[in-house]
């Protein structure tokens, strides 16, 4: 009895990894499986035709002509779409987003619109997640019969089992239950991650070489967040999801943060704060949404002319700096990815975040750092909930075998 489950356990690891092994390669040939995986070629082939009569992968065509090559073109694999979709939600300030991916990871259905997070009661911000998802599944034209999970991301701090969201400066309702009310509503299982995290994740996919074992998604957007990757492993705290970044303090009763505390780095470099330093109103003044646009224009003007503007982002390039710094006297100095909309006038950032951090004891080696600019939150965002889902789907729904897998295209089963 005991063999038997050792050779059921050996059989889903396995596929388990041709799986992954295709989805992280474009159309990968079983020869070129079997070095990423180490598995014999006979057993590829045999989990390979499983998987095809199954419906989860697909034979594909070589991409370069028989011609350029001696000998039989190789075959490639790929996933089938078809085999199942997954649901994201991102619910950041303002604004909440959705979109339905297929197996492959390309959107084929989504809805974006504003809403005043700030200002609505918890009923209301809870059901204006339900309708933007019943909507979809309502779609006449699109089959969602199949989707096997929902992965909402939201700005600020989630638990630890991925269920609810604790705090968010995007709203004052507090312990929100998102999974397990999206469960309750649609009977699909459900996960409720933090923002920057899955930045964090989406980059580890988009590029496994830079982004592998120590690196940072740093978000310069309406807050400061940060996803921290270290020894491969997402770091996150004992009962939350920890990385709060832009929440350390960087100058004590400093300026007003929209957490309501004082001198958070989020206070000096959160879009609000460097508009409010760029207008001159003065620390007190109360955080305000500001738009992308608005941004934008911001950013041109400080770099026409010496003035306000051009300190504003001094100041937020300071508190980045020290904040990093600080972090790389812990942990060594590792690559940097900044995101979001500031993160386009990171050329004036820079300069003062690298002379901060030089100043700190995480400093000696500041001129090693580097970093990557990534103008747009949302994509890496809903990119980083669709690998978690699709990675779920892989592993516990495809990677069991036939007979776990049964219902699912009929069912969303855990």
């Amino acid at each position: 009895m005991s063999v038997g489950i050792r050779h059921d356990d050996l059989r889903r690891r396995n596929r388990a990894m041709v799986i992954s092994a295709v989805r992280r390669a474009a159309h990968p040939s079983r020869t070129e499986i079997a070095a990423t995986t180490g598995l014999s070629h006979s057993t590829i082939s045999a989990i390979s035709s499983d998987l095809i009569e199954e419906g989860v992968l697909a034979e594909s065509k070589p991409s370069e002509p028989g011609s350029f090559k001696r000998g039989r073109p190789q075959v490639g694999l790929s996933l089938n779409p078809e085999a199942a979709t997954v649901m994201t939600v991102v619910l950041s300030l303002n604004f909440l987003s959705v979109a339905v991916i297929d197996y492959t990871g390309q959107v084929i259905a989504e809805e974006q619109r504003r809403l005043d997070t700030l200002t609505m009661n918890r009923e209301a911000l809870v059901g204006a997640c339900i309708a933007i998802v019943r909507r979809r599944l309502e779609d006449a034209d699109l089959d969602v019969r199949g989707i096997a999970r929902i992965a909402l991301a939201i700005q600020g701090v989630t638990d630890t089992h991925a269920r609810a969201m604790l705090w968010s400066p995007i709203t004052p309702h507090t312990d929100i239950p998102f999974a397990d009310v999206l469960e309750e509503e649609f009977g699909i299982p459900a996960i409720v991650e933090n923002d920057c995290n899955m930045m964090a994740v989406a980059l580890r996919w988009r590029d496994p070489q830079r982004y592998r074992d120590d690196f940072i998604a740093v978000l310069l957007s309406h807050g400061i967040g940060m996803g921290l990757v270290l020894k491969g492993e997402l770091f996150s705290g004992t009962h939350s999801s920890g990385g709060e970044f832009g929440h350390m303090i960087h100058r004590p009763d400093g300026a007003l943060c929209r957490c309501g505390r004082r001198g958070c780095i989020e206070a000096y470099a959160g879009n609000y704060a460097i508009w409010r330093n760029a207008s001159e109103m003065g620390e007190e003044a109360e955080p305000v949404d500001v738009g992308d646009a608005e941004m934008r224009v911001l950013a041109a003007t400080a770099r026409e002319k010496d003035g306000p503007e051009r300190e504003a982002y001094r100041k937020a390039g300071e508190a980045l700096g020290f904040g990093l710094g600080s972090l790389f006297a812990l942990v060594d100095p590792a690559p940097v990815a900044m995101v979001g909309v500031s993160a386009a006038a990171f050329d004036l950032i820079e300069p003062a975040l690298r002379e901060a951090i030089a100043q700190t004891a995480g400093g000696q080696h500041s001129k090693s750092i580097s970093f990557d600019t990534e103008p747009n939150e949302l994509p890496l965002i809903r990119e980083g909930c669709a690998m978690r889902a699709l990675t779920f789907v892989d592993e516990q729904i495809f990677a069991p075998g036939v007979q776990a897998r049964a219902g699912v295209a009929g069912k969303n089963v855990a």
